[in-house]
């Protein structure tokens, strides 16, 4: 390990590791690290940067931004990952009199592209992760064992990174499938909160900002049950309430629930539940 000094990249000491194995005496040969590094505190930024190997930066603390050639600049902030590859011009770094605490790893090797082939998606995005301190003791592992030199520790390192990049890519997919089970169950409770006002379709999806597909696939995929039959479903057990905690007819029940054809109600109700409507009032609901 390398620690120093460098006023144009941190006013606080760095740390650098550059292991220098033969690479034939490495057991793993689809996967190494190149060098790894430790910045806290950088303030140093970069513009038209360009590299030869794939490197993974995760951002423990501070704030900046990353930008692959021309597309849109992107914030980063602690918590965030990104990379840099080869291929494309980056510029990055802490915004200007800002700082940010950097880890880097650096890696070459064929195993990257099967990252990329199956789990590894959209490169060019900065990713979010929760970083704690079991994230941080784990590249610091990770260190010791770039720093120590051992051809078998440096394929330690690089199986270690292999899971850890894998765990900080699982963490963004769990928050996505978070963030859609959310979304799911709003439109799922907007839907059957709508059962008296009886929106289209359309409706229902512009509320949503979806497509009348999207809706259909996202109730299916919920319910079971194609769009229109699940809402005969939620109409059919909030007639059943009704039925049994008013005196409303079965003719007013039915228009308030958006069926004007009050045998068309009558049949809907009867293949759901197997009893008619009235039926169903008489037998207290049995």
């Amino acid at each position: 390990m390398t620690k120093y000094l460098d006023y144009m990249i941190s006013p606080e000491p760095i740390r650098l590791f550059n292991p220098a194995v033969d690479a034939s005496r490495r057991k793993i040969q689809s996967l190494a690290v190149v060098n790894a590094g430790h910045l806290p505190g950088r303030t140093m930024q970069r513009a038209d940067a360009r590299f030869r190997y794939w490197a993974f930066v995760v951002i423990t603390g501070g704030s900046g931004y990353y930008q692959v050639g021309s597309a849109d600049r992107q914030e980063v902030t602690a918590g965030s990952w990104f990379c840099l590859f080869p291929g494309e011009t980056f510029h990055y770094g802490p915004h200007a009199e800002g700082h940010w605490d950097e880890y880097y790893f650096t890696v070459e090797g064929s195993r990257v592209e099967e990252w990329l082939g199956s789990w590894l998606q959209h490169p060019d995005q900065v990713q979010k992760a929760t970083i704690d301190d079991s994230v941080i003791n784990r590249m610091e592992l990770m260190f010791m064992l770039i720093d120590s030199g051992m051809p078998s520790n440096l394929d330690r390192a690089s199986l270690m990174l292999e899971a850890f990049l894998y765990e900080l890519v699982s963490q963004a997919d769990q928050a996505e499938a978070g963030n859609r089970g959310r979304f799911v169950l709003k439109v799922i409770e907007d839907i059957s909160a709508s059962l008296y006002a009886d929106p289209t379709p359309e409706e229902l999806a512009v509320r949503h900002h979806i497509s009348v597909s999207t809706l259909r696939r996202i109730v299916h995929e919920y319910s079971g049950y194609p769009l229109n039959e699940f809402i005969h479903r939620l109409k059919a057990a909030e007639a059943k309430n009704v039925l049994l905690n008013t005196e409303k007819s079965v003719k007013e029940i039915g228009e308030a629930l958006g069926y004007q054809d009050t045998f068309y109600f009558s049949r809907v109700f009867k293949r759901i539940t197997g009893y008619s409507p009235r039926s169903y009032r008489s037998r207290g609901g049995q």
